[in-house]
C-alpha cells in the first residue's frame, strides 16, 4: 500500500534551509532519504518551497478567488512529502518516526488512494 507523508515544520525550520546551519539541516534529511531509498520503499517525493511562495484558489459565491501565500495560519507548516510503498500503516508509522523533523514539527501519515479510487 502506498502512504504519503507529509512533512509539517515550524517556520523556523524554513529558516534553517538557508541559514548558518543549513548543512546540518540538510543532512538529515540527505540521510533519512537514502534510508527510505536503500529500503526499498521510495515511491516518490519532493521538498516545497517555503508557504510564502504558495498561491490558494478557491470559489465563493461562484466566483474563484486568487490569494497570495497559504490559506490557513498554522504552527506548523507544510514542507514537503515522501511518498513510500509498505505492506502495513505500521511500517509507514515506523518510517514517520525516523523522520528528522520530529524534534520540533510532526508527520501526517495518509493512505493514498489507489487510481480506480478504493
Amino acid at each position: 500500500m502506498k502512504y504519503a507523508l507529509l512533512i509539517h515544520e515550524p517556520a523556523a525550520e524554513f529558516e534553517r534551509r538557508q541559514g548558518p546551519d543549513a548543512a546540518e539541516y540538510w543532512a538529515g534529511w540527505k540521510a533519512y532519504t537514502e534510508a527510505i531509498a536503500a529500503a526499498g520503499v521510495m515511491a516518490g517525493g519532493a521538498g516545497l518551497e517555503p508557504p510564502t511562495t504558495a498561491t490558494t484558489v478557491r470559489v465563493v459565491d461562484g466566483e474563484r478567488q486568487v490569494q497570495d501565500g497559504p490559506f490557513a495560519e498554522t504552527k506548523e507548516l507544510l514542507g514537503g512529502f515522501y511518498l513510500i510503498e509498505v505492506p502495513s500503516l505500521d511500517e509507514a508509522l515506523a518510517w514517520a518516526g525516523r523522520c528528522p523533523t520530529l524534534p520540533s514539527g510532526s508527520v501526517e501519515v495518509r493512505p493514498v488512494m489507489s487510481s480506480d479510487g478504493e
